[in-house]
């Protein structure tokens, strides 16, 4: 069980450090396309391709990780990814993080150590190969239901002559985009299990293929709300959904258990409740801050209140369309005056 929750660190790691060094990259390179001369620019480019193969490398080993162990087990652990993220801007980027961002870290931290206590091994259930167009009806119809309450709300902005997005459109492009997520970690799964019940090993390529298919929507319906509706709320509801979704699907469709014991069990079920908790810190830690009474405001050392004014001036500016890697605002404010620095 620890080998494949420390996998899963790593491979959030690599998807999420990839993506940071990625976007550093990417601020002196002209827009991706296929022109050879483009093509050339970016292969040269150093920090471009680190970053590009930490994210793949990330991949292939998420899904070694989903091969050892339950999906329940893995989608929570991997929102830690925002938190090693966080880690890493402070010491490679040299951000000053708020004491909000170090409560998330401590409680995703936490919650790993309480998954990994409580987890068990387990063995493969039968999953029968029409759990696949059932796991998609139940999507479809879920898609359906949100779909319309959206088309209620845009409806009634329209009526209104509103221009601002609710926040019930926000949530519900949230939701979707995290159900994708964590549908896709569970699909990918699925082909590990089907293999172990004498399947033809092309059913773990074919599954993998659905799950690129199901996180390429998710980043669709992400970016949608990115384009108007704040990211705070879509990242936090993305996030949270993942999990969520990862952890009941990874139940009901592959016959996943809690743990025996009930020590155990307890120990599994606060490890996901404080890995939430601290994803969605992590996540909304500027927003937080400024709801903060001005007397524990001035507790904060001076360096990290320089931090949170530099997040507030860059949020409205920042809309990264990954819910497993939201880059803070700070991060981006420093990529863009180091390239400003290079330029000049």
């Amino acid at each position: 069980m620890w080998e494949s929750i420390f996998l899963t660190l790593v491979a959030t790691a690599g998807n999420n450090i990839g993506k940071v060094l990625q976007k550093k990259g990417t601020v002196i390179l002209p827009p991706l396309s296929f022109k050879l001369k483009v093509l050339r620019t970016y292969a040269v480019n150093k920090l471009w391709v680190m970053g590009f193969l930490m994210d793949i490398g990330g991949a292939l080993l998420m899904l070694r990780a989903l091969s050892l162990a339950p999906v329940s087990v893995i989608q929570p652990v991997s929102g830690c990814g925002l938190a090693i993220l966080s880690i890493f801007s402070h010491f490679y980027l040299h951000e000053v993080m708020n004491i909000i961002d170090w409560m998330g870290i401590t409680l995703a931290g936490i919650g790993t150590i309480g998954v990994g206590a409580g987890g068990e091994e387990q063995e493969s259930s039968e999953v029968s190969i029409l759990q696949l167009p059932w796991l998609a009806f139940v999507v479809m119809i879920v898609f359906v239901l949100l779909n319309g309450w959206l088309r209620i709300y845009k409806r009634q902005r329209r009526e209104q002559e509103l221009m601002e997005y609710e926040v019930v459109e926000e949530i519900i492009y949230g939701l979707e985009s995290g159900i994708l997520f964590g549908m896709a970690s569970v699909i990918s799964k699925m082909g590990f299990v089907f293999v172990e019940q004498g399947f033809s090993k092309m059913m773990i390529p074919l599954c993998v293929s659905i799950s690129i298919c199901c996180s390429g929507t998710g980043f669709y319906y992400q970016t949608r709300g990115l384009k108007h509706g704040r990211a705070i709320v879509i990242s936090t509801c993305a996030a949270v959904a993942s999990i969520v979704t990862g952890v009941l699907a990874g139940m009901l469709a592959l016959g996943e258990q809690l743990p025996s014991a009930p020590t155990a069990r307890l120990a599994v079920l606060l490890g996901w409740l404080f890995i939430m908790m601290g994803v969605i810190l992590l996540v909304s830690s500027t927003k937080l801050m400024r709801h903060l009474p001005w007397p524990l405001r001035n507790l904060i050392p001076s360096g990290v209140a320089r931090n949170f004014s530099l997040r507030r001036t860059g949020s409205h500016r920042v809309k990264d369309p990954s819910p497993s890697a939201v880059i803070p605002a700070a991060t981006l404010h420093h990529l863009i005056t180091t390239a400003s620095k290079e330029k000049a």
